[in-house]
């Protein structure tokens, strides 16, 4: 066999559906272990890569095989995301509070399945892949606890807690809803939370669709939206941690799509800190708010007739 069926042939040994030990998953073991053609089993290596200039930059070079870039969702939906299911690979092992949507996003094999690969077509091969089939239960019970402990408690006025997956803009999302909403909008109701995994983590419908706010397209909702019904104010908060603060034409966007809504509007970018917003800060719009999470206490008002309030 050459070094594709030998990888077709570990994943099928594994108990993986058929769809899991096509080509493109073997190709995607091969490019794991850094195994090439000519290489032994036994030298395979641990190596943490990305989908692109990782996994299909290696199949592309060593295997004589044109994957266009436009595969790479193909490669992390049909074969990664199954591969660490089955405890094959880590997700994002380097850096696990990585936000889903990162492009730092990488896999590497786990070390336990390493093991089990250095032993193929040896005659420890039966009794390391069998004894890993025995541990895998544990392995992803093991891998979920570790993905939990990464993932962020939000605590709404209510005392609801929502879980929003990890990464940076998240935390700066539940920052929004546990440091600024109590500071700046006292009393103020979530309509809308949004999640790099779940676009509408929380959404209350009933809430948007009373102000005039059109529930079918809450797509197009910023990520954080507060109503505050004492002083009949709406902010509509976007947390920034890469792009999206309120730009010029962000807020004619969301100008036109509120057209309908009659409560007095502010609209906030929201960053983690002084070094983030300065990365941003000639791309806000006139007559919006900014807030950072580092110094919770005070905002910056881009224009000077007047503090916070509707346009």
């Amino acid at each position: 066999m050459n070094k594709i069926e030998e990888a077709q042939d570990i994943l099928k040994s594994l108990g993986l559906p058929q769809a899991q030990y096509n080509e493109m998953a073997a190709l995607t073991l091969l490019a794991l272990c850094n195994i090439k053609e000519s290489d032994d089993w036994k030298n395979a290596s641990r190596k943490s890569l990305g989908v692109s200039k990782g996994i299909m930059s290696f199949v592309n070079e060593n295997y004589n095989k044109t994957y266009a870039p436009n595969t790479r969702e193909t490669f992390r939906r049909q074969v990664l995301h199954q591969f660490v299911q089955a405890r094959i690979v880590d997700y994002n092992p380097d850096f696990p509070d990585l936000a889903v949507n990162s492009p730092r996003a990488h896999y590497a094999l786990t070390k336990d399945f390493l093991k089990v690969v250095k032993s193929y077509q040896t005659p420890k091969w039966d009794i390391s892949f069998q004894n890993f089939l025995k541990i895998v239960g544990r392995l992803t019970e093991k891998y979920l606890k570790e993905r939990k402990l990464n993932q962020i408690p939000v605590t709404l006025n209510n005392g609801k807690v929502l879980i929003l997956s990890p990464g940076k803009h998240n935390e700066v999302q539940a920052a929004i809803v546990e440091q600024f909403a109590p500071r700046f909008a006292k009393g103020g109701i979530l309509l809308y939370l949004g999640d790099t995994e779940k676009k509408d983590k929380y959404l209350d419908k009933k809430g948007l669709k009373k102000l005039g706010i059109p529930i079918y397209q809450h797509s197009k909702l910023p990520d954080v939206v507060i109503y505050e019904p004492h002083r009949n104010w709406l902010f509509l908060i976007e947390a920034v941690t890469s792009h999206g603060p309120v730009s010029p034409k962000r807020l004619l966007e969301l100008e036109e799509f509120l057209k309908d809504c009659k409560v007095g509007r502010i609209y906030v970018s929201a960053f983690p800190d002084m070094t983030e917003f300065k990365k941003h800060s000639n791309n806000i719009a006139w007559e919006t708010e900014v807030w950072l999470a580092e110094i919770p206490d005070h905002m910056i008002h881009f224009n000077g007739d007047r503090f916070i309030g509707p346009r």
